[in-house]
């Protein structure tokens, strides 16, 4: 089969003003960055479609084919005659150029531009790492000049949209003199910058501002919050995002619309793409797919206790995104063998698929359908095998072949969504917000991962008294954690139990909203890989790219 990106390159591009046209935008409502990009300058009315979330199960480390899932989809949707309209997150360098690859799906379900949307696309990712490191250095100005508010502790870090391990941690002004105090600090990658988060929860740009100043930079001698507010960043930062706050509008090879907005990760983040898209969307379809990062246990748990809290939104259906490969990893199989039938290793690695089908079903309620994401050497006895498991649990599992046939090989699951998003529920959520910050995490971790108890290091218990008594118990917790296991081990696959959830820092995020939680070790700057996907790339004489997946 073609690659992706020889596919994508002979894919017939409409130019953009017809894609606008679809979702009835009026020229000067987009702002064209070139033919086949552009800017969406109107603001979200009131939501006239129903979304549709599609999740996943624990991944193998290359991914499961969410956004491909969630793509063809949309196309199946689109070739039934339906006025429909994706809201994905954009990629980041960092993965692009890592391990990952591209993130704007493949095979026949790809958002084109492909090259443009996975390199710099429109800049959101440099305005925001603009953003957050004008404010990192309006902080360590403040200090230089006289430390008016007594800052004592600086928790904001620095970012770049690059996985760069060796600036985890720095040592900044380290000749002192009239550079400043040497003190340390480090870098993050841009998707892990809590601007990144607060420009996607916010709804309009007033909501960007008033998040932006609420973003703690450190705390003084009393051990008070102090935020970009106090040192009165806002505005500035806030001008870099005048552009970066605007959803970007591209197009699926099935000539679907897509809005592709904001890009924080899901194992450290919320893992969703801007409110601000979702809603536009919403606002101009009829259906909006959209999707949360990584496995149910954090993107879909986030998507819905934190977006869907925060933004009013509810999922008419979920699409949860199973492969056999998947479950036979989780079953115990080398990534390396995970080709050959292996019936006993699916039976074995089936039990995950089982939490999530329950997490979703029970805990949160919502309507479901499991998508089997299917790859050329999957078997006709463990597709059986999986469609036998969900029945047993009392869902619908259907094959989706997008991959390879693009929207066409979507279609029955784009029917049977159909049929889930018409039945009526009341959705649930994890916790309450009433409850104190220990409780949310206790609920969170037993109920959804299936922790037996939850043990905080001094550290954290303290941290998250203090975050009490500063008035933040009423936000909602956003726990990092490891994306390959329901556990904090990321070697204990399936369904574990029994194990212990280990509560290690937690860090008040104002901006955005929520306290996150750490479990273990959890990296805000990846590293490459030995063999990053750089060396896979090349371009030629007239700018055309090989290699980008």
């Amino acid at each position: 089969m073609k690659s992706d990106i020889e596919i994508a390159r002979e894919s017939a591009l409409r130019p953009i003003g017809e894609i606008a046209a679809k979702l009835g935008l009026k020229e000067e409502e987009i702002e064209q960055y070139g033919k086949y990009k552009a800017k969406v300058n109107k603001k979200p009315t009131q939501a006239k479609g129903k979304l549709i979330l599609v999740t996943a199960i624990n991944p193998t480390p290359l991914g499961e084919g969410k956004t491909t899932v969630s793509i063809g989809l949309a196309d199946a949707f689109t070739l039934m005659g339906k006025n429909c309209c994706l809201a994905l997150r954009e990629p980041s360098l960092g993965p692009v150029f890592g391990i990952k690859g591209g993130a704007t799906g493949g095979g026949y379900s790809q958002v084109l531009p492909m090259e443009d949307i996975n390199l710099h696309f429109t800049g959101d990712l440099h305005a925001i790492t603009a953003a957050n490191n004008l404010l990192a250095a309006l902080i360590d100005n403040h200090i230089k000049f006289g430390n008016e508010k007594r800052i004592k502790t600086i928790t904001f870090r620095r970012a770049m949209d690059m996985n760069e391990r060796s600036l985890r941690k720095i040592v900044l002004c380290a000749k002192g003199g009239a550079d400043g105090e040497p003190h340390e600090g480090g870098f993050d990658i841009t998707a892990a910058s809590e601007v990144m988060t607060t420009l996607c929860l916010a709804e309009s740009m007033t909501d960007l501002k008033k998040r932006l100043a609420s973003i703690i930079v450190g705390y003084d001698e009393e051990g008070a919050a102090v935020t970009a507010g106090d040192l009165g960043a806002q505005e500035a930062m806030a001008i870099l995002l005048k552009d970066a706050i605007k959803p970007n509008l591209v197009q699926t090879i099935g000539g679907t619309p897509a809005l592709i907005h904001g890009g924080p990760f899901a194992n450290i983040a919320h893992g969703c793409n801007s409110v601000i898209a979702t809603k536009t969307a919403l606002s101009l379809s009829d259906i909006t797919v959209t999707e949360a990062g990584f496995g149910a246990d954090l993107g879909a748990e986030k998507f819905l206790d934190i977006k869907c809290r925060k933004a009013g939104l509810k999922p008419a259906a979920v699409v949860l995104v199973a492969t056999v490969r998947a479950l036979k990893y989780n079953g115990g199989v080398d990534k390396t063998a995970l080709t050959g039938e292996d019936i006993p290793a699916l039976e074995r690695g089936i039990v995950n698929l089982g939490a999530h089908i329950e997490n979703l079903t029970k805990v949160f309620g919502v309507p479901l359908v499991v998508s089997i994401n299917k790859f050329g050497t999957d078997t006709d006895a463990e597709i059986a095998c999986v469609q036998k498991y969900c029945a047993e649990k009392g869902v619908t599992a259907v094959v989706n072949e997008c991959f390879a046939k693009g929207g066409v090989g979507a279609t029955a699951l784009a029917q049977e969504v159909l049929n889930a998003a018409q039945k009526t529920y009341e959705l649930h959520y994890t916790y309450e917000l009433t409850d104190p910050l220990k409780v949310k995490i206790e609920k969170v971790a037993t109920r959804i991962y299936g922790a037996k108890d939850v043990t905080f290091s001094e550290g954290a218990a303290a941290k998250l008294e203090a975050a009490e008594k500063q008035g933040f118990g009423s936000f909602p917790v956003c726990i990092a954690k490891t994306q390959y296991s329901l556990s904090p081990d990321q070697k204990a696959l399936g369904r574990p139990t029994g194990f212990t959830f280990p509560v290690t820092d937690v860090t008040v995020r104002g901006g955005a909203g929520f306290v996150v939680v750490e479990c273990g070790s959890v990296m805000l700057m990846p590293g490459l890989p030995k063999e990053p996907n750089a060396y896979k790339m090349t371009i030629d004489e007239d700018g055309v790219i090989n290699g980008l997946s």
